[in-house]
């Protein structure tokens, strides 16, 4: 067992290509970081640490950035230049040189570990187990000729779930992109 956890942790904070699962959920255990993740995702140039600590200390504080204090915006700074941004720098998410920090492409593995759910739906996998057994039923009436196969052709009903997954399935993917990490005005 001792050699699979010196295994582990001689990957955390590696560069490799990859990152392991308990890499990834350690990173984005802290909220600063994931603030910091957030903040660089909503824009596509390079963001400077000064504006991303006066946006994280009002994401904290509640507040907006010009209520932010001195004191709230030094304290946020401090631990993003000396803790966080480092660990994301050498775990390869982000490239920080001291004042500027941009994303890499590593950050889209991170993506999946960062869908929201809202609190009032069903996870998808109830849902669609739900519609194959919907479809099961059709099926097995169809089978035992409970179900009429006169006038409407027969391939009416499999055409129907087909239809039936399809749209739930379009709308699956739209809900998930308006639910993504950098699509939210503050991040979880």
């Amino acid at each position: 067992m001792e050699s699979t956890d010196a295994a582990s942790a001689s990957d955390f904070g590696s560069t490799e290509e990859t990152l392991h699962k308990d890499e990834i959920f350690e990173l984005m255990g802290n909220h600063r970081r994931r603030y910091a993740i957030h903040y660089c995702k909503r824009t596509t140039d390079p963001v400077e640490l000064s504006d991303l600590a006066e946006q994280i200390a009002a994401w904290e504080q509640g507040k907006a950035i010009a209520e932010i204090t001195s004191a709230e915006r030094k304290t946020v700074y401090t631990s993003l230049q000396q803790t966080h941004l480092p660990r994301l720098d050498r775990a390869g998410v982000i490239e920080f040189d001291g004042n500027e920090i941009t994303l890499t492409d590593r950050v889209d593995r991170l993506d999946i570990y960062l869908d929201i759910v809202p609190e009032s739906s069903i996870p998808w996998s109830v849902y669609y187990l739900g519609l194959s057994a919907i479809g099961a039923l059709v099926l097995l009436a169809l089978w035992v000729d409970f179900l009429p196969t006169g006038p409407p052709p027969v391939l009416l009903y499999p055409t129907l779930i087909v239809a039936v997954f399809a749209v739930s399935a379009t709308y699956h993917v739209y809900v998930n992109r308006e639910n993504r990490f950098e699509n939210l005005e503050r991040p979880p």
